[in-house]
């Protein structure tokens, strides 16, 4: 059965780890949904946090795989249920007087915020889950988007346990 994974990876903060990462899903026709990367609590090391689909034994592959790489220090799937898992949106909507009222009730609902005022556009960000994420933009959606970018998902587990390196 298909589901969506999220796995947290640290690996070596240095040039090409990234390529490599992304070049391991390349060649094995492994599809990622999103990818994130920055640097963690420690120059020396980086976080990459990964969400795919597949079935166990994809997941598996994709783990031993990443194991494999030099730079790679930790691989972990991350638990739904014990892990903050959020995604931040910045979205242009066109902006009228007569949509304004509605738009900006939109906001308020969501807990997002204006970040960019003009008569002709409203610029937005929200954070939350992607679930979220997608609702708003199917609220906001008849408004007119004009430009949208999305960060993919980001994720730190819940309480004492943490992602660290270990080799």
């Amino acid at each position: 059965m298909d589901k969506q994974y999220i796995i947290g990876v640290i690996v070596s903060n240095v040039a090409g780890v990234l390529s490599r990462v992304s070049g391991m899903f390349t060649r094995r026709s492994f599809n990622i949904d999103s990818l994130t990367v920055g640097e963690t609590e420690s120059s020396e090391f980086s976080r990459i946090t990964i969400a795919f689909h597949g079935d166990d034994d994809i997941k598996d592959r994709i783990i031993r795989q990443l194991d494999k790489l030099h730079d790679v220090k930790e691989v972990e799937v991350l638990d739904r249920n014990e892990t903050v898992i959020r995604e931040l949106l910045l979205i242009k909507v066109r902006n009228t007087p007569e949509t304004r009222q509605d738009i900006m009730t939109a906001v308020e609902i969501f807990r997002s915020k204006i970040v960019d005022y003009s008569p002709s556009s409203l610029t937005i960000e929200l954070t939350g889950e992607t679930s979220k994420i997608d609702a708003f933009i199917e609220l906001v959606k008849p408004y007119g988007i004009m430009e949208m970018c999305r960060t993919g998902v980001v994720a730190v587990e819940r309480g004492e346990r943490c992602l660290k390196t270990v080799k």
